[in-house]
């Protein structure tokens, strides 16, 4: 497996990418960079790209509604350009809370949105004269403009026709086109032991309809990181994170993490966290979170603890190990769980 982190939308962002520098030196593969309604993405990603020299940088995710499909295009092209080939774009719906009380936005048909962005990308990196019929007609129609536009393909050659794009999925339909026409998947709150009940049925549904010229579908997922014999407490700190998406990441009746954790067999737990969450009472709903949940997603404990867990994460198909260094020595885990993946 590869190794991966992440640049959270939180926080001092020029302290993160000068600890994602010595990440680099100490072996990181890709660094992923979130955007929901803190600093854009992209601004962070060019800059990683000028301050660091082998690294993947991937956004995870770019939300489909945001911005139309040509700008989603012309920008991971130009990342690709300035940083040497290196950009991954990785995409997702978000949810209706960001997309239309932040963007504005109509939050409907995430699963067609995302193929048909996917499609028109990968027609703009390959320097077509764009065309499209459906949810984004291109050129704008006559009667919904000034009827001047006309087809155009991009001025600039990019380095790569083909950058590789990652979906965060989590619902059946989504995950199944995911595995038919993306490069990779991006799940989030991952259960390794659970994935292929929860989600075996739709990748082998998706994976069927999947064109040879894809290759394999690359999985990137992990979580929070510290070894030690004394380190278990540090699972603790991941409960008001999971507290927040389980009860507060959407409706009451429209959490897609909420749905998830009731798939993984936590349904009265995860309906408790989200009602005291929804209440106002926060910390007892990071308290509410169940410890083994809190366990199956960390890669915190002794050494032959982790190294179980890792081993895995690469049996359910993960290819890229997504890790949060929490410990007294992150570098020294960092480097450590390099040899094992």
């Amino acid at each position: 497996m590869r190794l991966g982190s992440m640049v959270h939308y939180a926080g001092n962002v020029l302290e993160s990418v000068e600890r994602i520098r010595s990440w680099e030196r100490a072996g990181l593969d890709v660094v992923w960079v979130a955007e929901a309604y803190g600093y854009d993405a992209p601004t962070l990603m060019g800059y990683l790209a000028a301050r660091t020299e082998r690294v993947l940088i991937g956004s995870a995710i770019l939300p489909l509604y945001s911005r139309t499909p040509a700008l989603i295009a012309q920008t991971a092209a130009g990342l690709d350009h300035l940083s040497g080939g290196r950009a991954i774009l990785g995409l997702g719906a978000s949810g209706p809370q960001v997309i239309e009380g932040w963007h504005a936005v109509p939050y409907d048909r995430p699963v067609a949105r995302t193929r048909e962005i996917i499609d028109i990308c990968r027609r703009v990196w390959r320097r077509e004269r764009l065309v499209n019929d459906g949810l984004y007609p291109i050129p704008l129609p006559e009667d919904k403009g000034t009827g001047l536009g006309k087809p155009l393909k991009l001025i600039n050659h990019p380095p790569r026709p083909d950058i590789p794009i990652f979906v965060a999925a989590l619902g059946d339909a989504n995950v199944a086109l995911t595995a038919e026409v993306a490069n990779g998947w991006i799940p989030t709150i991952f259960v390794p032991d659970k994935a292929a009940e929860v989600w075996g049925e739709s990748l082998a549904r998706g994976k069927a309809k999947r064109s040879e010229d894809l290759g394999p579908l690359e999985v990137t997922a992990g979580a929070s990181l510290a070894i030690g014999e004394d380190v278990t407490a540090l699972r603790e700190l991941a409960r008001p994170s999971l507290a927040l998406y389980i009860g507060g990441m959407g409706a009451r009746n429209r959490n897609f993490y909420n749905n998830l954790v009731c798939r993984y067999g936590y349904a009265d737990q995860a309906r408790h966290i989200q009602d005291l969450y929804l209440s106002g009472r926060k910390e007892e709903a990071a308290a509410a979170v169940p410890a083994e949940l809190v366990e199956r997603t960390s890669l915190i404990g002794p050494a032959g603890y982790v190294k179980e867990r890792i081993a895995a994460y690469k049996e359910a198909g993960v290819t890229i190990l997504n890790v949060r260094p929490i410990g007294e020595n992150p570098l020294a885990d960092l480097e450590q769980v390099r040899d094992w993946a």
